[in-house]
């Protein structure tokens, strides 16, 4: 009887626990979302961080009165952000003779494509015409700040940046002039997929004595990027 209950405890109890075991193999419902990002930053690249290898201006055996053109610059946003230009222009002499002497003017085209032969020379006319009269205050093509349309998309600016004005014959030596800065101005703001072509013209004025014969004149172009996000303002000197 003993052996009887004792197996029919055990039984039960073995059923308990099979019972029990059960419990923790039932599954629920879940769920769970996620969520992930990434930022990449932008970058900002004129022609690719190389210098300009076409020349401001190149020559010899310059005169007084004589009008010489240099070469077509260009100047890529090879970045993928739109940036805004600092466009610096440095002149100097190697004689201690007032650099005003020097008359210079800049004629600057903006476009997406590339503009043919045709709108080149038309250009390089327009910046012809601003060593003629008597006058060398500064002109400019621009009808607003984005610039004239020259040719269907290609805008256009021009200036004389010095000259022999009353300002220019004081001047010494050397001299810095700032053509564009676009900040304020749309012309100066070129997008990822936007050139400017630059070109100078360079007259010495009939005046220019003999203590000018055998000097040496020198420009260097500096063009300077930053995004135009408010705020990345150019210090002025």
């Amino acid at each position: 009887m003993n052996k009887a209950k004792k197996a029919l405890l055990g039984t039960t109890l073995a059923g308990a626990l099979v019972v029990s075991a059960g419990f923790g193999t039932y599954s629920w419902f879940t769920s769970e979302t996620k969520a992930s990002g990434e930022i990449t930053n932008g970058t900002l690249s004129i022609n690719h961080g190389q210098d300009i290898t076409e020349k401001v201006i190149s020559g010899e055996n310059f005169a007084p009165s004589q009008l010489k053109f240099g070469d077509w610059l260009t100047i890529d946003n090879t970045g993928s952000l739109n940036t805004h230009l600092k466009v610096t222009l440095n002149q100097s002499l190697d004689k201690n003779v007032p650099i005003g002497k020097y008359k210079v003017g800049y004629i600057a085209l903006k476009y997406k494509k590339k503009p043919n032969g045709d709108t080149f020379q038309a250009a390089k006319q327009k910046l012809k015409n601003l060593f003629e009269g008597t006058t060398n205050e500064a002109k400019s093509l621009a009808a607003n700040e984005q610039g004239e349309e020259l040719a269907p998309g290609v805008y256009a600016v021009t200036g004389i940046v010095s000259g022999n004005d009353e300002r220019g014959l004081r001047a010494t030596s050397s001299k810095d002039w700032v053509l564009g800065d676009g900040t304020n101005g749309k012309f100066w703001r070129i997008k990822s997929d936007e050139y400017i072509d630059l070109t100078f013209g360079f007259k010495l004025d009939e005046s220019a004595g003999n203590d000018y014969q055998g000097a040496k004149y020198t420009a260097n172009l500096n063009v300077q990027a930053k995004q135009t996000d408010g705020g990345s303002q150019y210090e002025s000197k």
